[in-house]
């Protein structure tokens, strides 16, 4: 096993305290593993992650990629010094899904110093079909960059 490519020591315990007061909170998302160089979440299919013909929202799966992606770059870089934002986002869907939950399974395609790919495969989690894959391009910017940014991310408090 290669050692992990996370910059400090995370849990999921710690992941979990980033779902406050954001979107993945709303739409029921939630991490469920993480390794030494991937983080998986889960989502699932209902009134909430939906178009209206009753299958799951492509919007949906790109909240999940972005979610998995953005914080899977934020735990590699030194969060006192740098902040990481997406740049790009693209999504091939591959096969509907009706009810249930997806499962995504962030890896690393690229980990440099200031920009950052990710790729999630997304899967049934009934079935283990895949539904969907993404990429995510992230910017490594700098603490402070951003005129409107929050001063701190606050684990497992809500951010107000």
């Amino acid at each position: 096993m290669s050692s992990p490519i996370w910059f400090k020591d995370y849990d999921l315990k710690t992941l979990e305290g980033l779902r406050n007061a954001n979107m993945g909170v709303h739409i029921g998302f939630e991490f469920t593993e993480l390794g030494p160089d991937y983080i998986e979440g889960r989502l699932p299919v209902d009134h909430r992650t939906t178009q209206p013909f009753g299958i799951l929202h492509g919007g949906a799966s790109c909240v999940l990629s972005e979610t998995l992606g953005s914080v899977a770059a934020w735990m590699t870089i030194n969060p006192d010094t740098h902040r990481a934002v997406g740049l790009e986002i693209n999504c091939n869907h591959i096969r509907a899904v009706t009810e249930g939950h997806v499962i995504g399974r962030c890896t690393p395609l690229h980990t440099g110093r200031r920009t950052q790919v990710w790729q999630t495969d997304m899967f049934e989690e009934a079935t283990g079909k895949r539904t969907a894959v993404s990429r995510l391009t992230v910017a490594i910017i700098d603490q402070g960059t951003l005129s409107t940014q929050k001063e701190t991310v606050k684990v497992g408090v809500e951010n107000a």
